[in-house]
């Protein structure tokens, strides 16, 4: 339905939101990773993903799930919560 699909774009403010966040995202996450002095390679062995997905999750290409989310967290050795700093 057409009237539902456009109050969830409007919802949103257009589709450049969700970008967004997976920009700001990727950024906190290459911050995070290289405050700790870990390479993408080993995060990405240590959270059981590949070395390209980790790479295009920290050049926001990626809309990571929160499985994955978590699995960073956890190979990081930081709470979730991190990710997503308050402004």
């Amino acid at each position: 339905d057409h009237a539902a699909r456009q109050s969830k774009i409007d919802f949103f403010d257009g589709p450049g939101v969700a970008m967004d966040v997976q920009i700001r995202f990727g950024e906190r996450l290459r911050e995070i990773r290289t405050k700790k002095g870990v390479s993408q390679e080993a995060l990405a062995e240590q959270a059981g993903l590949h070395r390209t997905y980790v790479s295009s999750i920290e050049r926001g290409e990626r809309n990571i799930s929160i499985v994955n989310i978590a699995k960073l967290a956890e190979a990081l050795e930081v709470p979730i919560r991190d990710f997503f700093p308050l402004k």
